[in-house]
């Protein structure tokens, strides 16, 4: 399709345009703006408006799960929300967090950056911020978060295997994440894999389900758990922007799935792995 620096602009360009529209605009498309029929409307995206911490403003319609109601945030946590949008999710964790935590959003859209911290301001929360850069190298220090979070993100990242070698850097030894993102059961038609738009709307970015969670076991985490699995229909009306008759009957008719999936997984404590067995654990 494209270099991964290509697939990333292409993104960028598409979340900046989001970022610009109302929930409204971006839920009549797959995964964001892209011109589907409203048919779509909550194709990928789960219900926030009970959640506590909820901020309509900051709800652009994006996720595909809800990992902070997973991820076992405790008040005084400090929490990175990867992709986190206008702020949905950092608002969300900073119910949990209280005023004692801290909550810091990264996203590479800076028109995302703006909104989210327009909405910050406006809810006069001064421990949560936002920061501008890659979720493949982020703009944070080590062994700093108890808690990551992110929805429907690292599927528009090229190189998934660094994402997760980032977020282990970060987390404190003993933290955890829970994540939600699309995987795939099959392989997707070709003309769906190659198509940026398809890229940008959270499709053709995502890596099969077992190799995901390998990833995750490869990058040395533990107790990872699948915490929930939905599968995700696209309508025709998208498909039909990108195959024929044929080939829209052969993929209906294949083994293919599309799978929104929340996974939540630990990084070791240090100190039990350092322990010398003669008593010099504390």
């Amino acid at each position: 399709m494209s270099t991964q620096e290509q697939l990333k602009e292409i993104v960028r360009q598409k979340y900046s345009e989001i970022a610009l529209q109302d929930k409204e605009a971006n839920q009549s498309s797959c995964c964001g703006a892209g011109g589907c029929s409203t048919e779509v409307y909550n194709v990928m995206t789960d219900d926030y408006s009970k959640v506590e911490g909820y901020v309509p403003d900051a709800d652009l319609g994006l996720g595909c799960g809800l990992p902070t109601q997973f991820a076992k945030i405790r008040e005084g946590d400090t929490v990175i929300d990867l992709g986190s949008g206008a702020g949905n999710d950092c608002f969300i964790a900073r119910a949990e967090t209280g005023a004692s935590g801290k909550v810091i959003g990264i996203d590479f859209t800076p028109a995302m950056i703006i909104k989210a911290k327009a909405n910050a301001e406006n809810l006069g929360y001064t421990n949560v911020e936002f920061r501008q850069g890659d979720i493949d190298n982020m703009p944070v220090a080590g062994d700093v978060a108890d808690v990551i979070v992110s929805n429907c993100v690292l599927n528009l990242v090229p190189d998934k295997a660094r994402v997760f070698k980032e977020i282990y850097r970060v987390l404190k030894p003993g933290g955890h994440f829970s994540i939600s993102d699309i995987v795939l059961v099959g392989e997707l038609p070709g003309k769906l894999k190659t198509d940026a738009e398809m890229y940008a709307g959270c499709v053709a970015g995502a890596i099969q389900k077992g190799a995901y969670l390998e990833l995750i076991q490869a990058g040395g985490f533990e107790n990872i758990v699948l915490q929930k699995e939905k599968s995700i229909l696209v309508p025709d009306d998208i498909l039909k922007n990108h195959l024929n008759e044929e080939e829209l009957v052969d993929f209906k008719a294949g083994q293919t799935g599309i799978f929104s999936i929340t996974v939540y997984a630990e990084k070791p404590v240090a100190a039990k792995d350092a322990c010398c067995g003669s008593g010099c654990c504390k």
